[in-house]
């Protein structure tokens, strides 16, 4: 393990996917941030379920006991990212760095778990701390208000990391964030395309070199043969994506609601993808799944 505290320190960077609604639109949204996981805590849930209150409970002072020295890393917020934030959060994690340039929009609430009616215009980064907070009172969050990019990339090191999950719906982004965890030798698993997608059950785990249907997986296979990088963990689907409907009388790129002090609106946006409650929860939860087997070598696959 990198780590020497006894924990499992996770690098997440989950960028959320830009994912929006029939009729129904909003702004790209970054998140990347650091946490630290603590297996006991998942074992004595899962231990709970199995067995019991009792038992859980004597699970956890074992956990505590053999498993608190296991380290790991992991990235995430929005419409793929803040599932696996909050799953990862209820499974144990204890310290987090969030960072996200973007606020909660209100065309974000048909599927980010953080957008409601009462987070429209905070940053995502804060409401997603208060919520990880009101999860576990004890957990360390920090949080920054910038955009991943290949010029940020160097503020981040991530050799530190012991699991890196990108959930980065830019190219670039996704491409240089491959790059940083392949040099630095730490694990990363890599969110494909969840926008005009309605199968939420077709998501599935495979090598990038291995995936098809996918439009963004067919550029990241391009882009990081091309770099020499042999094998990506992803989670993508098969489904075909659909054309979604782009009525510009109710279109974001005409009608703009984004909050005061958006730094990138949906008006820059060349296409605006459709998306659902459903879908990138279900990419964002099997990403969270991926990360907690590995790091605690655990399987039933």
């Amino acid at each position: 393990m990198k780590s020497q505290n006894k924990m499992v320190k996770i690098a997440l960077i989950i960028v959320g996917a830009v994912l929006y609604g029939v009729g129904c639109f909003a702004t790209m949204n970054i998140v990347i941030g650091t946490i630290t996981f603590r297996p006991a805590a998942f074992i004595s849930c899962a231990w709970g379920i199995l067995f019991g209150p009792w038992v859980g409970g004597l699970a956890a002072a074992i956990g505590n006991t053999f498993i608190s020295d296991v380290l790991s890393g992991w990235f995430g917020i929005g419409g793929v990212g803040g599932y696996t934030v909050e799953a990862l959060a209820r499974s144990g994690v204890g310290t987090l760095d969030l960072i996200d340039d973007d606020k909660v929009c209100l065309t974000n609430i048909n599927r980010q778990i953080i957008a409601t009616r009462k987070t429209v215009g905070q940053y995502k980064v804060d409401v997603a701390e208060e919520r990880v907070h009101d999860i576990n009172p004890d957990a360390v969050v920090h949080t920054y208000k910038m955009f991943y990019t290949p010029e940020t990339a160097s503020q981040f090191d991530f050799t530190q990391y012991d699991y890196v999950v990108d959930a980065i719906d830019t190219v670039t982004g996704k491409i240089e964030l491959v790059e940083q965890a392949n040099r630095a030798g730490t694990p990363i698993i890599s969110c494909m395309g969840a926008g005009n997608k309605l199968n939420a059950a077709a998501f599935e785990v495979s090598d990038i070199y291995k995936t098809s249907f996918c439009p963004l997986a067919r550029v990241m296979r391009y882009e990081l043969r091309r770099r020499g990088i042999r094998k990506l963990k992803v989670v993508y689907s098969r489904e075909q994506a659909m054309t979604p409907i782009d009525d510009m009388a109710t279109s974001c790129r005409q009608n703009c609601i984004c909050p005061p002090g958006t730094a990138r609106k949906c008006t820059q946006r060349r296409q605006v993808p459709g998306s659902t409650a459903f879908v990138p929860a279900a990419a964002g939860l099997i990403a969270a799944g991926e990360v907690v087997k590995d790091l605690t070598g655990v399987r039933n696959d």
